[in-house]
C-alpha cells in the first residue's frame, strides 16, 4: 500500500494501462478483463486487477498533467513492482496532417515542465519511451492490421493558453500533438530503469476545430484499448 494507491501487496500486475480518467479505467476494465477486482479507489482514482487472455493486467487511473502522473507511475514502479506500463489516453492534434481517430504511438515526449531536471536531474526536454513496450505496440499493430504512426509528442502542463502559436519546444521536437502526461511517466521510467510506453487516440484537431464528440468518444476509443492490450500479452 502506497500513499495514494491504496491496493494490497500483490494486487497490481507487472504490467499496468494507465488512462487518465478513472470512468475509462472502470469502462475498460469491466469490458475487457475476466475476474477484474477493484484493488484501489482513493480519492476516486480506480484501479482494476484482472487477467486479458490469461495474463495479469491492472488497469487504473493517472490524472490529468505530469504531476499526477509522476506520483502514480513513481508508486506503481517502486512500491508495486510494476515493470511495464503503457498510458493510453487523448492528444489534439498540431495540424491537419493528422486526422481525428488516428493512433499516435509515442516516440519522444518533448516539454516545458520542470518535472524530469528537479525530480530526477535529467536536463533533457525530450525524453523517450523506454523498453520494449514501444516496439511490442509496432508489432503488435501490424499483426493487427491496424494503422499506427510512431511519432513525437508535446506534453504541455498547459491546457488554456492566450498565444494560439505551436510552443517553441513542440516545434524543435517536430512535435505532431499535444498531450499532457507522457513526458513524466518518460522521467521516471527512465530513472529507475523501467519500461513505459505511450499510445494515444487523436481526439482533436486543433486549427480546424474539429473533434470526436461525446458519443462517438468511448466506440472511438476501443481499437487504441484493444492495441494496448495485445501489446501487453507479448511484456
Amino acid at each position: 500500500m502506497s500513499i495514494h494507491i491504496s491496493a494490497p501487496a500483490g494486487s497490481i500486475a507487472r504490467t499496468v494501462l494507465l488512462p487518465g480518467d478513472p470512468l475509462r479505467a472502470k469502462y475498460m476494465a469491466e469490458r475487457f478483463l475476466q475476474n477484474s477486482q477493484l484493488v484501489s479507489q482513493t480519492r476516486n482514482i480506480f484501479y482494476y486487477t484482472g487477467t486479458y487472455k490469461d495474463k495479469p493486467i491492472t488497469i487504473g487511473a493517472s490524472g490529468m498533467g505530469c504531476p499526477s502522473i509522476g506520483i502514480y507511475s513513481y508508486e506503481l514502479y517502486t512500491e508495486y513492482d510494476v515493470d511495464n506500463i503503457i498510458r493510453i489516453g487523448t492528444c489534439g492534434a498540431y495540424s491537419t496532417d493528422l486526422k481525428l481517430f488516428d493512433l499516435v504511438n509515442v516516440d519522444e515526449a518533448a516539454s516545458e515542465s520542470s518535472f524530469a531536471r528537479y525530480a530526477w536531474g535529467i536536463k533533457d526536454e525530450c525524453i523517450r519511451h523506454q523498453g520494449k513496450a514501444f516496439k511490442h505496440i509496432k508489432k503488435t499493430a501490424r499483426k493487427m492490421n491496424m494503422s499506427l504512426l510512431n511519432r513525437n509528442v508535446h506534453s504541455s502542463d498547459i491546457f488554456y493558453r492566450k498565444s494560439k502559436k505551436i510552443p517553441k519546444v513542440a516545434e524543435a521536437y517536430e512535435c505532431v500533438a499535444v498531450e499532457m502526461e507522457a513526458f513524466a511517466l518518460f522521467a521516471n521510467a527512465e530513472h529507475l530503469e523501467k519500461t513505459a510506453a505511450c499510445l494515444l487516440t487523436v481526439s482533436d484537431i486543433i486549427p480546424t476545430h474539429e473533434k470526436i464528440s461525446a458519443d462517438e468518444r468511448e466506440k472511438s476509443l476501443l481499437p487504441m484499448m484493444e492495441l494496448a492490450l495485445e501489446a501487453a500479452l507479448r511484456m
